[in-house]
């Protein structure tokens, strides 16, 4: 079986059959950032205590909610402690699927932006392992000793990712000067 490699790049077989040019990475950032300011309520919230509650809580039931709207709306008295009228609570669960939809599409492309990042990568190591092991066997011969500090520095380099570092040493516990005792530490808290 043959593997036939394609001289013609996805994105530009992609350019060529959209009329609309490709974005580079700053005007996306750019227009993402003047969609985000035009976002009604958009925040970020720290994790806090507080904050996962509203998380847990904006994950209601939605029958339930929908019993509380029809008690807002059959009781003044319910409406006036609530402060708002089941039409509004009715409006504010449509508005919310809506965005929960826009939520959905942003998670698709920042997957497929991910996504094409990692095929990014590949397409990098692929080139980058290419070039190392054709220049391990090229330095083997004396016309291509030019190469040697290349691949003896990239010899020392990790292929993948970043070295771990070893935990640092505990530091010893200082030695008690005479004519005191050391309080262990569970007893000092």
């Amino acid at each position: 079986m043959t593997t036939i490699k394609s001289n013609i790049n996805k994105a530009e077989a992609t350019a060529a059959i959209s009329a609309e040019p490709m974005l580079t990475p700053e005007e996306v950032v750019e227009q993402l950032r003047a969609i985000r300011a035009r976002i009604p309520e958009f925040v970020q919230l720290p994790r806090t205590r507080v904050t996962d509650g509203m998380r847990r809580k904006a994950r209601i039931n939605v029958e339930f909610a929908r019993g509380a709207f029809s008690i807002v709306g059959a009781s003044d008295v319910v409406q006036g402690v609530v402060g708002n009228s089941a039409d509004e609570l009715h409006r504010a669960e449509d508005e919310k699927a809506r965005w929960s939809a826009v939520e959905s599409e942003l998670h698709a492309m920042w997957s497929g932006v991910a996504t094409a990042n990692i095929v990014r990568g590949d397409r990098i190591a692929q080139a980058a392992l290419q070039a190392y092991n054709v220049s391990t066997q090229l330095v083997k011969q004396t016309a291509y000793a030019f190469l040697l500090p290349h691949v003896e520095r990239m010899k020392r380099l990790p292929k993948y990712g970043r070295r771990r570092t070893k935990p640092a040493a505990e530091a010893q516990p200082a030695p008690a000067t005479p004519g005191t005792t050391p309080v262990p530490k569970a007893q000092a808290d």
